[in-house]
C-alpha cells in the first residue's frame, strides 16, 4: 500500500483495498499499521475471550477478538466514508444488526485493549478519547508487563471517570454485565 497523498483522509473505502495480510487501523482518517502481537498478548487475549464467551452463551451479545474491524460511525456517515476503523483486542457487541461486511458498524458495549510500548500512546490517549466520545460504555486497558488493568466506565456526564485499577490477584466485576466476574489470575498466569 502506498500513501502518495500525505494529507489524504483515509476511509473504509480505502481500507478494504489494502492487502489482507497487513493489519491497519484508521483513526480520524490517519492510517496506523499494526505489528504482530507477542505471545503474552495472545495468551491474555485468549483467556479473556474464553471467560467472556462462556458468560455470553445464550445471551444476546457476542465477543470478538482481533483481528476484527470496528467501524465507528460518526456524523451519520455511510459505510464507505467512515474514517475510524480500529481493531480492538477484545470487543463485545450487543446489536447484531450492525454486524456486516468486515465487522461491526457502530458503538460496542465494551472494548479491551492489551497495551504494549508501541501502542501505549494510541491506547491511552487517541483511542481513549475516541471511545469516550463515541459512547463506549466500558473500556479496559491491560498492561501485560506490569500485570495490571485499568477499567474506565462511562459516567452520566458521558465521560470516563477515574479508572478502577486491578492487579493479577483480583477479580473484576463488569459494570456493563454486573453478574460477569473476570478472574485475572488465569489471565496473567504465565506471562
Amino acid at each position: 500500500m502506498s500513501f502518495s497523498e500525505e494529507n489524504k483522509k483515509h476511509t473504509y473505502a480505502d481500507y478494504i483495498t489494502w492487502p489482507e495480510n497487513e493489519r491497519w487501523e484508521i483513526i480520524e482518517g490517519v492510517p496506523y499499521m499494526q505489528s504482530a502481537p507477542k505471545w503474552q498478548h495472545q495468551s491474555i487475549s485468549s483467556e479473556l475471550h474464553r471467560q467472556i464467551s462462556n458468560y455470553l452463551i445464550d445471551k444476546p451479545c457476542r465477543v470478538f477478538a482481533a483481528p476484527f474491524d470496528l467501524c465507528m460511525v460518526e456524523y451519520n456517515e455511510n459505510d464507505d466514508d467512515i474514517s475510524n476503523i480500529v481493531q480492538p483486542d477484545i470487543v463485545i457487541v450487543c446489536d447484531e444488526t450492525k454486524l456486516r461486511k468486515t465487522g461491526y458498524f457502530g458503538v460496542p458495549t465494551l472494548i479491551i485493549e492489551i497495551s504494549s510500548p508501541s501502542t501505549a500512546r494510541l491506547d491511552r490517549v487517541v483511542k481513549f478519547n475516541k471511545y469516550e466520545k463515541a459512547g463506549v460504555q466500558e473500556y479496559w486497558i491491560i498492561e501485560p508487563e506490569g500485570k495490571y488493568l485499568n477499567v474506565f466506565a462511562l459516567q452520566e456526564n458521558k465521560r470516563y471517570g477515574r479508572p478502577e485499577a486491578y492487579t493479577e490477584d483480583d477479580k473484576v466485576q463488569l459494570a456493563v454485565f454486573p453478574d460477569l466476574v473476570i478472574n485475572l489470575k488465569p489471565v496473567f498466569d504465565g506471562v
